[in-house]
């Protein structure tokens, strides 16, 4: 439960620093996606404190469900027939590439990497969970 807590708190502070410091403009799957994001950092850290595996169940929908829209956003980047699925329509186009190291790993592929290690951290803490409840 502490590293998802941690991957949520890197992740979130990671987007603060892209669009505070460095000035990038977040687009619409940008925004959509720390909306799923920042109540992980709270919700995590509270039940990393008292120790609450239950919470998983609430979690687990949001964490997934980022997967998806992060997925889905950095296919828009990467695939060209996925860049003319335009759900950005004001602002900042989702097709912007704001970091692009290594030729691959975009801000997109990061919040993607992010919620799957929460994920995948979450459903091993079931399954020890589980197995701990059956002893």
């Amino acid at each position: 439960m502490y590293f998802a807590w941690l991957v949520a708190v890197i992740a979130t502070l990671g987007s603060l620093y892209f669009s505070e410091i460095r000035e990038f403009i977040p687009c619409d799957l940008c925004w959509f996606q720390r909306i799923l994001m920042y109540p992980l950092s709270i919700i995590l850290g509270i039940a990393a404190f008292y120790d609450d595996f239950k919470i998983k169940k609430y979690v687990l929908p949001l964490s997934i469900i980022g997967m998806c829209v992060s997925t889905f956003h950095y296919m828009m980047e990467k695939i060209p027939g996925f860049e003319k699925v335009r759900p950005c329509t004001n602002g900042v186009p989702c097709t912007t590439e704001w970091i692009n190291w290594l030729g691959f790993i975009t801000i997109p592929f990061l919040a993607l990497t992010g919620f799957t290690l929460i994920t995948i951290l979450l459903l091993v803490a079931k399954k020890r969970d589980n197995e701990q409840e059956g002893e």
